[in-house]
């Protein structure tokens, strides 16, 4: 056989040591398209613990559980925060180191506590001291707290006590970062306003976490934020005679608040006549011009403290205060069960029936 030119030589024998590895790969098939998660679906997030002495509920609208997880966590830990410097129900609290040095000497307090303070001191002006966080002097005689015993003081002794209510005689001092109760027995209880305080803090984390549908309720103070869903909140008023899920009016909200004062929550009957917790402190007795007041405002500190306020002013004079306000509505349901509205409410507020009557 004859010779082969080297370069074909050497082609053929490259190719020969390399077999099949020089031929085209086999065709491999397609992978599977890799599917698509589907879109978290936005719903409700809800959880309640105790916090100042009544149940705080958070809700919010969202399609990111883990996050909102982490902003209620958040929001739960302020509450027990502020609770440690506002409540007198916590030992070495702000308002307990207060009250014990009280006609003797100002202490060091937190800027919350000088803020709260400050926030009340205003209120009290706009109400002529109908609402005054000094009223602790009497807590110990009408006792609707954790305390309750359904007693009625001698209104002797309760007279006696009356000179130690005076927001006047309570000095803050901001320079200093001090509070001072200029009387010995004088006594501070944040426990008309101290919620809507904490309330306020709580929506400050959830916006600040980009959370902007929810809603906050403690007690009787409640906040909604943003949208449910596709519509505002709708939110109840209740019945201050009904059972405690009869609601007569309702109203939709968004980015405010809707805070509550009635005199059932915290209340006995005796004799014919209902004793409860809001009490007028020009006599040092349960108020009597009122069932339930409602305000609503975009700030729930300022709510909370009002609607006490208002609710010891009786049911006209209070109207004409929340008339005056800028930025307050109201809903009023007098002593003789009729129901009084804002005019800037009229439009928004629905009556679902009248009030219930009775006792």
């Amino acid at each position: 056989m004859g010779r082969l030119p080297l370069r074909r030589a050497v082609l053929a024998c490259t190719l020969a040591l390399l077999g099949p590895a020089c031929q085209a790969p086999p065709s491999v098939p397609a992978a599977a398209p890799t599917a698509t998660p589907a879109p978290a679906v936005a719903h409700l997030v809800e959880e309640a613990r105790l916090a100042m002495g009544s149940e705080l509920k958070v809700t919010v609208w969202t399609a990111d559980e883990p996050a909102v997880r982490a902003a209620l966590e958040e929001v739960f830990a302020e509450f027990g925060r502020l609770e440690n410097l506002l409540s007198v129900w916590r030992e070495g609290s702000d308002v307990n180191r207060i009250n014990d040095a009280a006609g003797d000497h100002a202490v060091p307090v937190s800027a919350e506590t000088r803020e709260v303070l400050g926030i009340a001191r205003q209120v009290s002006e706009w109400t002529g001291g109908t609402f005054d966080v000094t009223f602790g002097a009497l807590t110990d005689l009408w006792k609707f707290d954790h305390d309750q015993d359904s007693s009625i003081p001698d209104p002797r002794v309760v007279r006696a006590r009356l000179p130690l209510v005076n927001y006047r005689l309570l000095d803050v001092d901001e320079a200093a970062g001090t509070a001072f109760l200029r009387r010995k027995g004088m006594r501070v209880h944040l426990g008309g306003i101290g919620k809507g305080y904490a309330v306020d803090r709580a929506v400050a984390i959830l916006r600040r976490r980009g959370l902007k549908d929810f809603m906050i309720q403690a007690g009787g103070d409640l906040y909604v934020g943003g949208m449910r869903g596709d519509r505002p909140w709708r939110l109840g008023i209740r019945d201050p005679r009904g059972p405690a899920d009869k609601r007569f009016a309702q109203i939709e909200l968004s980015d405010g608040t809707l805070s509550t004062s009635g005199d059932y929550e915290r209340a006995f009957i005796r004799n014919g006549r209902r004793y409860h917790h809001i009490l007028d402190l020009s006599f040092g007795q349960p108020a009597r011009g009122c069932r339930s007041v409602t305000l609503v405002t975009a700030r729930a500190v300022l709510a909370d403290a009002l609607a006490k306020g208002v609710f010891v002013l009786g049911a006209r004079e209070g109207l004409a205060l929340i008339e005056r306000l800028p930025e307050v509505e109201g809903v009023i349901v007098s002593d003789r069960n009729e129901v009084l509205v804002s005019s800037g409410l009229k439009e928004s507020l629905t009556l679902l029936a009248p009030p219930s009557d009775g006792l």
